[in-house]
């Protein structure tokens, strides 16, 4: 579950990207980016600057941006203004169907606000056609049940993408009970079903099998060359890599210096697994 809800990490609110710095961040790497993914752990709507992030993904070219949020604070004007900035997809996080269980797990968040914004992406996506709506729902054992329920709420929404994600410890959290047995149990009359409901109606479907659920409590190594190469995290304190600086460097200058290209090659002619320490365990999904 989101350690967003761990009121240890509010220490760390006022720790943001200043419009600045992002500018900089963006001619330094944006140009070679497929994906931007705003958004992850917190809440990106709180930014004063978001429409212009947006704005600035779409300048510098890149195909697909995408925004994570619980959306309680995006007005159908706001869902408009981003779009028409730049904004390819809304990523809901949704760990409840029913208004107890959504605001249990939604901090702060109040389950009539989640079916207004529901109804208005409906009504703004018959404009913007290519705009899409993805659910995140972090299954655990008390949430499990509602997934029964789906059909109930989008019936009349256009989901385009549905992602059931099996809870990880990835930091500090409210909730605490990261059980994975009835999501194993109740895997072929909740899950599966789903699954199969999602497919008949043509909405993409990321959910892990049983095996990958299984997985979880494996230890198991896997080869991280593929992320580290392609995956590009940005926080106010950190920026790609340990030693890349945006202020100075750019994609090209120090993929240059560190080799990079070589060390692509010498990964894909390498047969010995590289683990990388990650608070998450790595797993596959299957699509849908």
């Amino acid at each position: 579950m989101c350690y967003f809800s761990n009121p240890e990490s509010k220490k760390d609110e006022h720790k943001r990207l200043t419009i600045e710095e992002i500018r900089l961040i963006s001619k330094s790497i944006f140009h070679r980016a497929l994906k931007l993914q705003i958004g992850c752990g917190a809440e990106p709507t709180l930014h004063k600057n978001l429409l212009e992030l947006i704005a600035l993904g779409k300048q510098c070219g890149i195909p697909y941006i995408s925004l994570t949020t619980n959306g309680s604070l995006i007005t159908k004007e706001l869902l408009i203004a981003y779009i028409e900035a730049g904004l390819n997809e809304i990523t809901l996080s949704s760990h409840g169907l029913k208004k107890e269980t959504y605001e249990f797990f939604m901090t702060n968040g109040k389950y009539e606000d989640f079916i207004e914004l529901l109804n208005n992406i409906a009504e703004v996506k018959q404009k913007y056609t290519h705009f899409k709506l993805r659910i995140n729902y972090t299954i655990n054992q008390d949430n499990l049940q509602e997934l029964t329920e789906f059909n109930k709420i989008f019936a009349q929404i256009p989901l385009d993408i549905l992602q059931l994600r099996p809870i990880q410890k990835i930091g500090e959290s409210v909730y605490n009970n990261f059980d994975t047995k009835d999501l194993i149990e109740n895997y072929d009359h909740i899950i599966e079903p789903l699954v199969n409901e999602c497919r008949s109606k043509k909405i993409i479907c990321i959910a892990p099998s049983k095996k990958n659920i299984l997985s979880l409590k494996e230890d198991k190594d896997f080869d991280s060359s593929i992320g580290e190469a392609t995956y590009c995290y940005v926080s106010p304190t950190f920026c790609w890599k340990s030693d890349f600086d945006y202020k100075t460097d750019n994609f090209e200058s120090y993929s240059k210096r560190k080799r990079m290209s070589i060390q692509l090659l010498k990964n894909l002619f390498m047969s010995e697994k590289k683990q990388k320490k990650d608070i998450t365990i790595k797993m596959n999904y299957s699509i849908k």
